[in-house]
């Protein structure tokens, strides 16, 4: 997938990156280290101090042949010890506190210090941006927001620890430019690195510093885009364009932000059009169930029924269509039960006992439509007697029931138990 980059301020245009020079396609040259090359082993040097005695301790046999020193410098150690001698060394430092020896000094580190503070403030903030170029022409983003990021503190840093300019003036506008091009600079590799909020950030930062930076506008613009920040994003590419109407990339990411505006008004719309035909849906069927006086409620944990709920059918949205419900049979004398989806306020209870009976689990044959009563709870938590062959719309309607959750509940029981079932009601009722 194409995309539009932005090269960093100072970038040698004439480098083509995708092609590989001559001698790097050869091969380093035969005198340098090949990856994975021990430099010290070559150089037969030690990179640690070596125990002697500890060495006697590891190398059992006397009158085996001497390690060469690099491995008699690490094996004569313990891994703590490694560890802490390594931590000495810069290029493995990882405690800065402890990075010095028995006086709290380290010759090596003390000497980084210095070249990073040698000369003034403007020309250590300017080798940093140098090296965060360098780490942007290798694609390496984290390592070049590393440099820009210093240079950005050598800046504003209040301690003046380095060298006095000769020209005032000329250390001015190089500050100036340093904090501007490394800003922005930053922006770009926090753009890459998806660190959107911190690109505009930069982006502000540099805006501030030179009101027509085109680069600012764009990559403030494409980190927008990509926070979703539509009108902010416009609102960038707007201004930037303001300052050059050809710029390429401008006119590029202003397509871009058009086209996810276009996008997310089409999903919003779409979610308008959906949500105002379910409060139409609702509306209808509401009216439809108050001109049956049929009584609904909704508690706080309904069940889960997946896409089962009261419906207005074949036409949701005329209230000439039929009421159409989801019911459960309970079995409470069996602790079973058998869900239907879509109960007809047109259809009986026999209607569907016909195809569900014999059930599999009856094995004392107690269930048959003739064998059966049908209960329902009332509003204040008595039962009725629903009539096995009456429609559903007939049950439900005048009020005394009411149907919870969009759910009606009917109670199927043999004859032969029907006292035992409403005895267990009422006790449950009163206790």
């Amino acid at each position: 997938m194409s995309r539009i980059e932005e090269l960093p301020d100072d970038f040698d245009e004439s480098l083509n990156l995708n092609e590989i020079p001559p001698e790097a396609a050869q091969g380093p040259p035969p005198d340098l280290p090949q990856p994975g090359f021990d430099a010290f082993a070559a150089s037969n040097e030690a990179p640690f101090p070596i125990n002697e005695e500890r060495l006697k301790e590891v190398q059992n046999d006397p009158s085996a042949p001497r390690m060469p020193p690099t491995m008699a410098s690490v094996r004569s150690h313990s891994k703590d010890e490694l560890v802490s001698m390594m931590n000495k060394t810069p290029l493995f430092m990882t405690d800065i506190e402890n990075a010095g020896d028995e006086n709290g000094e380290n010759v090596l580190l003390d000497a980084l210090t210095a070249l990073q503070n040698e000369g003034t403030r403007g020309e250590v903030a300017l080798s940093f941006k140098e090296q965060g170029n360098e780490a942007v022409q290798e694609l390496r983003w984290i390592d070049a927001k590393e440099f820009y990021t210093k240079s950005i503190a050598v800046i504003y840093a209040k301690e003046d620890k380095w060298e006095k300019p000769e020209d005032p003036a000329a250390e001015k506008e190089l500050l100036r430019q340093m904090e501007e091009l490394s800003h922005i600079n930053r922006a770009r590799c926090n753009l890459e690195l998806g660190n959107y909020r911190s690109c505009t950030l930069d982006c502000a930062a540099t805006l501030k510093l030179n009101p027509n930076n085109i680069k600012a506008y764009y990559r403030s613009s494409m980190a927008l885009l990509k926070l979703d920040k539509i009108p902010e994003a416009e609102d960038s590419a707007a201004r930037g364009l303001a300052v050059d109407p050809e710029n390429k990339s401008l006119q590029a990411a202003a397509k871009q932000i058009a086209e996810r505006k276009a996008a997310l008004e089409r999903v919003a719309a779409k979610k308008r059009a959906e949500e105002e035909l379910a409060r139409k849906k609702n509306l209808v069927l509401s009216t439809a169930l108050r001109a049956r006086q049929i009584r609904t409620r909704k508690t706080g944990q309904p069940p889960e029924m997946e896409d089962a709920g009261i419906r207005l059918v074949p036409d949701p949205l005329s209230p000439e269509s039929s009421v159409e419900f989801p019911v459960v049979f309970l079995y409470p004398m069996d602790a079973q039960s058998d869900f239907i989806k879509a109960f007809s306020e047109l259809n009986t209870i026999t209607d569907h006992l016909e195809y569900i009976f014999p059930l599999p689990w009856d094995t004392k044959k107690e269930y048959s439509i003739n064998n059966v009563e049908c209960f329902m709870q009332t509003v204040s938590g008595g039962l009725i007697k629903a009539g096995k062959k009456l429609p559903l719309l007939q049950i439900l309607s005048g009020g005394k029931v009411e149907v919870i959750d969009e759910l009606v509940r009917i109670f199927i029981v043999p004859n032969a138990k029907t006292g035992a079932f409403i005895a267990e009601m009422k006790a449950r009722k009163e206790g």
